[in-house]
């Protein structure tokens, strides 16, 4: 049971804040708190080794201060860059860069689909076609082009997840 919810807790989560990413455009500060917060009690009920556990926090923290940078720089939101660091403290430092071009492969694709769906928009409003949807067409077109992070974070995070402190030493 316990090792059951090692494995499933951080990926639960991250698909969360992904849905709730692509809905309201946010990632609540008591979903990444809590993604953060759960890290403790579950590395000490797995019994993770003190050198790994230290390596999870120095993930965390350089997660974090990378995500402060990018928030700063306004590449990211600020629900993104706790997410990420949240999300550092269970990968640690050996799954890290995995996670993050994990991240950024699947960041990048939904980039190019919210672009895509930026044009069809574009094209909708130059040449009225949203006109034959009906009231369908009119609320796809309410529809915003805004790329959720949150959604890259969780596929990458997922994909990363398979090899992580949790998988391979509680097998």
């Amino acid at each position: 049971m316990l090792h059951t919810l090692s494995i499933s807790l951080l990926p639960i989560l991250l698909i969360v804040a992904a849905l709730g990413d692509v809905v309201s455009l946010r990632i609540p500060n008591w979903l990444t708190a809590l993604t953060a917060v759960l890290f403790f009690p579950m590395a000490l009920l797995t019994g993770m080794p003190l050198n790994e556990f230290g390596m999870h926090i120095l993930a965390g923290v350089l997660l974090f201060v990378a995500g402060f940078v990018f928030f700063q720089f306004g590449l990211f939101g600020g629900g993104d860059a706790k997410l990420m660091a949240a999300a550092g403290l269970w990968f640690g430092t050996s799954q890290t860069l995995p996670f993050l071009v994990a991240t950024a492969l699947a960041g990048g694709v939904l980039a190019l689909v919210v672009g895509a769906w930026s044009m069809i928009l574009m094209s909708w409003e130059i040449h009225g076609s949203d006109q034959s949807f009906g009231s369908f067409g009119k609320r796809l077109r309410e529809l915003k082009p805004n790329v959720p992070y949150g959604m890259a974070f969780a596929i990458g995070g997922i994909l990363a997840f398979r090899e992580t402190w949790w998988m391979t030493a509680l097998i």
